[in-house]
């Protein structure tokens, strides 16, 4: 799940309930995944201290990058965007559609976390990665990580396309607390989308309940639709298997670099990993 939404206003998850998402999707569960994306990032032709994340939702994988790299977060959630500017005061925040958006400056690398899902048709992923494109540094590098792609999807499975029910949440000590579960299908394999049922129960502080329903539609493109398009956008364009998918040598050279003492935070035991990546070069 991530920050971005399909339509404004389309979910109430990224409006009215963006407060719940520290507790339904806890920043720490970020933290491993953060040290993987960084050793990616260390592979680009340039060093890498600016890092532009788009859809960057709660801010919840940049607090974990912060430590060593500048980050600059948009997503087109003014909920989100204020529940990101509470944890991560340091970083700038701008609103904006990562579709339309231009800053007018180049990054070293663009992160496009798991918002890319809410992309459900070739035209605006076309458009997401030329944003990307406009925005990285020659020499820089763009990188992607979709929960589903028509490859790795299946049908219900939790983030990422695993089997079974998907589902987790948190509590805090002045007695909120927020769970879910999730369940996801694809109405049409014919078409490029899937869809993810949400029920969100939200406990809060009187002990009074919430229970709430919604449908997400989310992208689940080929990986040879990934690689064609940021070809097309002028990006060399690769696909990696993550580590969650793919525990074999590919998946582990290189991310492990930049995890020793020095590295972004601690890893996560029960973290969350990426099981799609495509990363795209802007060669100089």
């Amino acid at each position: 799940m991530a920050g971005m939404t399909g339509a404004p206003g389309e979910y109430r998850l990224y409006r009215d309930l963006a407060g719940w998402w520290p507790l339904i999707s806890p920043p720490q569960e970020y933290a491993q995944e953060a040290v993987y994306l960084a050793g990616v990032f260390s592979s680009a032709e340039v060093p890498v201290r600016e890092v532009l994340d788009l859809g960057s939702g709660g801010g919840h994988v940049a607090v974990h990058l912060k430590r060593r790299l500048a980050m600059t977060l948009v997503d087109r959630s003014e909920e989100m965007l204020s529940v990101s500017r509470e944890l991560n005061p340091e970083c700038a925040h701008v609103r904006g559609d990562m579709r339309t958006v231009r800053l007018g400056r180049v990054f070293d690398a663009v992160l496009v976390h798991d918002a890319v899902d809410y992309v459900t048709c070739e035209a605006d992923l076309r458009r997401v990665l030329e944003t990307a494109f406009e925005h990285c540094r020659p020499g820089g590098i763009a990188v992607f990580v979709p929960d589903h792609t028509a490859e790795t999807f299946r049908a219900g499975g939790g983030g990422g396309g695993g089997g079974g029910g998907g589902g987790g949440g948190g509590g805090r000590a002045a007695g909120r607390q927020a769970s879910f579960r999730e369940w996801t299908w694809d109405p049409d394999p014919a078409d490029d989308w899937v869809q993810a049922d949400y029920e969100f129960v939200l406990r809060a502080a009187d002990g009074t309940v919430q229970v709430v329903r919604e449908a997400h539609r989310l992208g689940a493109f080929s990986r040879d639709a990934w690689l064609r398009l940021l070809a097309e956008a002028g990006f060399g364009p690769e696909a990696r298997c993550g580590p969650e998918a793919d525990s074999g040598p590919e998946a582990d050279s290189g991310p492990e670099a930049d995890s020793g003492p020095e590295a972004l935070t601690g890893r996560s035991a029960d973290g969350r990993m990426p099981r799609n990546l495509f990363i795209g070069r802007r060669h100089r």
